[in-house]
Formats: C-alpha cells, sequence, structure tokens
C-alpha cells in the first residue's frame, strides 16, 4: 500500500496557499493552526494486497472519524459512482479511464471537514495530475477540500470523454466499411461497442452522482464547492450524450452494414434471373430442335445448326438489349458482371451439396433414434431383450 499525504498552509494576511508534501502520521494527526486542510492518497496494490492494508486503513478511519463499513468496501468492493452522507463525513464513489485497456477504475474519496482522503487500487493518472499541478501551482489550493474533490472528480470524468475522441476518428472508417460490406466489420463493431459499453455503464450513474453532489445539502460542501461540482456535472452530461450518439451512431452503422449486404445479394439475385431469363428461350429452341421428328425445318440441311444457332444467339441478344431499355439492368463493366454472376453461381452450385445434407440428415433421424433406444434399453437391462441366433 503506497500513501502520501499533502498539507495545505495559509499564510497569514495572505490568500495564497502553499501546498507540502508530508508524511502520513503528519496528515492523520491534529492539524496545525496554520494548517487549513490536508489530502491523503492511498494507492493499494490488488495484486498484492495484505492483511496489513487493511489495519492500517481502519487505524486511518479511527483517527478521522471515518466509517468501517464504507473503509472496508472501499478496500474490497467494486461499487457504481454514488454519493452517501455520514453525517461528519461524505463518501464519493467516481469512476476514471484505464491507461492499460478500454475500462474504468474506482475511487473512493472520504471528504470530511478538513480532510479528503482518496483510496484507489493500482496508479491513477487523473489524481497524479491534480497532485502535481497542487504542488506546482499552490494558489490552485486556494479553496477547501471539497473544491480540490471537485477537481479530482473533473479530472476523472475528462479523461472518460477520451473514448468518445477515439471513437470519433474510427466512425468514419466504420462507416466507409459498412457501406463496402466489409468482412470484418461485424467484428470491428462488436469491439468498438464492448468498449462504449464499458464506459457508458458508469457514465450516467457518474453523472447522478455529481447531480447530487452540486445541490447537496451538507455542511461539508461550500457554495464554491458547489459550482465547481455543477461544472463536471456538465462535462458528466456531455459524455452521457456523446456515448449515447456513439451507441446510435454504431446502430446505423450496422443498418447501413446489412443494407450493403442485402444490395450485394439482390445484385446476385438479379444477375441469375437475367442469365436464367435469357437462357429459357434458348432452352426452348435446343428444346424443339431436339425432338425426334423427321419434318423438322432445317434437319436435312447442312447449314440448319448455324441457322438454329444464329437465332439462338439474335434471341439473347434482343432478351439483353429489352432489359437495358426497360433500365433493369444496367451496361456493367465485364470484370464486375463476372464477379457478381461468378459469386452467384458459386451460390447455386451449393445449394444442392446443402440439399442432400438436409436429406441425409432427414432420413438418419429414425435410425438415430432407434439406436439410441435400443441403447438404453440394453443399458438399463445391462444385455439385450432379443432372443439368440440358433
Amino acid at each position: 500500500m503506497i500513501r502520501r499525504a499533502l498539507t495545505i498552509t495559509r499564510e497569514a494576511g495572505s490568500a495564497v496557499s502553499r501546498s507540502e508534501v508530508v508524511p502520513i502520521e503528519v496528515a492523520t494527526a491534529e492539524l496545525g493552526e496554520s494548517v487549513c486542510w490536508a489530502w491523503i492518497d492511498v494507492e493499494i496494490d490488488p495484486a498484492s494486497r495484505s492483511p496489513i492494508d487493511t489495519v492500517n486503513m481502519l487505524s486511518m478511519a479511527d483517527k478521522l472519524g471515518l466509517d468501517h463499513i464504507a473503509i472496508n468496501d472501499a478496500l474490497d468492493d467494486t461499487d457504481q459512482p454514488k454519493i452517501d452522507d455520514f453525517g461528519k463525513h461524505l463518501l464519493i464513489v467516481l469512476h476514471g479511464l484505464r491507461d492499460d485497456v478500454v475500462g474504468t477504475y474506482e475511487v473512493d474519496m472520504f471528504l470530511t471537514s478538513d480532510r479528503l482522503v482518496s483510496v484507489r487500487r493500482g496508479p491513477s493518472a487523473a489524481l497524479d495530475a491534480v497532485w502535481q499541478q497542487l504542488n506546482d501551482r499552490p494558489e490552485l489550493s486556494a479553496g477547501g477540500a471539497d473544491e480540490l474533490a471537485a477537481y479530482i472528480a473533473d479530472a476523472l470524468t475528462r479523461r472518460l470523454m477520451a473514448v468518445l475522441d477515439a471513437f470519433d476518428n474510427e466512425v468514419e472508417g466504420l462507416t466507409e466499411a459498412a457501406l463496402n460490406a466489409a468482412p470484418t466489420l461485424l467484428e470491428d463493431l462488436t469491439a468498438v461497442r464492448r468498449d462504449l459499453t464499458a464506459v457508458r455503464r458508469v457514465v450516467h450513474p457518474q453523472r447522478e452522482a455529481l447531480d447530487m453532489m452540486r445541490s447537496t445539502p451538507s455542511r461539508l460542501v461550500s457554495d464554491a464547492g458547489r459550482r465547481r461540482f455543477s461544472d463536471v456535472f456538465d462535462v458528466a452530461a456531455r459524455a452521457a450524450e456523446g456515448l449515447d450518439e456513439a451507441r446510435t451512431a454504431l446502430a446505423e452503422t450496422l443498418d447501413a452494414y446489412r443494407g450493403a449486404e442485402a444490395r450485394k445479394a439482390t445484385d446476385v439475385s438479379k444477375v441469375l434471373t437475367i442469365y436464367a431469363a435469357i437462357m429459357l428461350p434458348l432452352s426452348l429452341v435446343a428444346g424443339i430442335f431436339g425432338m425426334n421428328f423427321t419434318n423438322l425445318p432445317w434437319l436435312n440441311r447442312s447449314w440448319g445448326w448455324m441457322a438454329a444457332a444464329a437465332l439462338m444467339v439474335l434471341i439473347a441478344l434482343v432478351s439483353f438489349g429489352v432489359f437495358i431499355s426497360l433500365g433493369w439492368v444496367r451496361r456493367p463493366s465485364g470484370r464486375r458482371t463476372g464477379q457478381t454472376l461468378g459469386r452467384g453461381l458459386i451460390e447455386a452450385s451449393r445449394a444442392p451439396v446443402h440439399l442432400m445434407g438436409a436429406v441425409f440428415e432427414m432420413s438418419a433421424m429414425p435410425l438415430r433414434a432407434t439406436s439410441e433406444r435400443f441403447g438404453r434399453v440394453i443399458g438399463e437391462d445391462g444385455q439385450d431383450d432379443f432372443p439368440p441366433d440358433n
């Protein structure tokens, strides 16, 4: 467990505060007259937590008058953002964005009249930034511990909006992939949706918690602190609205992908339908001249087969021209037509295989059911019920 403490001292006759890093024992002891308030930051390593950490935290809670149940919750449980009023102190639970993966971590803040205790599991870039600013610019600590809690809430909430910035950078690529019906789009959409859901799950409760803080009747929060929490609430509201809009954009992208897939399937069906419509009269001509009659025209002529072939080519060209004039098909490039026709022929060639597989499965169902019934009978009796062969 890593602990650090910082005291805020206001100089006599001056409105500028001075921040000073002190030992944890000094921050938990009785504060001097010149010390306005203190911030105690506790970082717990989730991988190597020991019972000593709990003992130390409970000892600190006894010195500062903190609730033991709230301390145990901060050490053991993962809570949604919330505000609990214990009278002498407030428990403010907020979440921030992790640095390694898209997810959130919990920060528990115990606010008293002259101290702020923050408890977190693992490092926090937001708290480190606030800590560094207080050391570099002591004038930022001119307010009280409640305003520092508002600063920390602002840093945590603004980092959550980084997910929206990343989504805005990816949405154009996702839309283009959806319009082209890219095969990997569903995997990309699932990953983005999972990331947005992980953040959205905590943004809405965090907005409600900040709404409670900006209007709390507790004496531990000053009017300046409420105004600062009101500004943070606006940030959380924008983050919540942005996540809702991102969710809607994902749904629209998925609809566009489905439309593109349907359009591709329609193009394949159209090509196959036109192909069948052109081949149908040609099959009729070939069937007529293939009948076993001796009085068919041009049957005994040496040029008869050429006349029949020319008639079939003429019918095919006229049919294709009629389809183009009606607007059912446009004059496509040969490569695109070949690709579309090739996909359609491949799907059509797979249909008999699927059909035969289904017929085989249906035909084998009675045999499997009978085998299973005989197996159960043999298993129950330990022997079969059929008489032996003589």
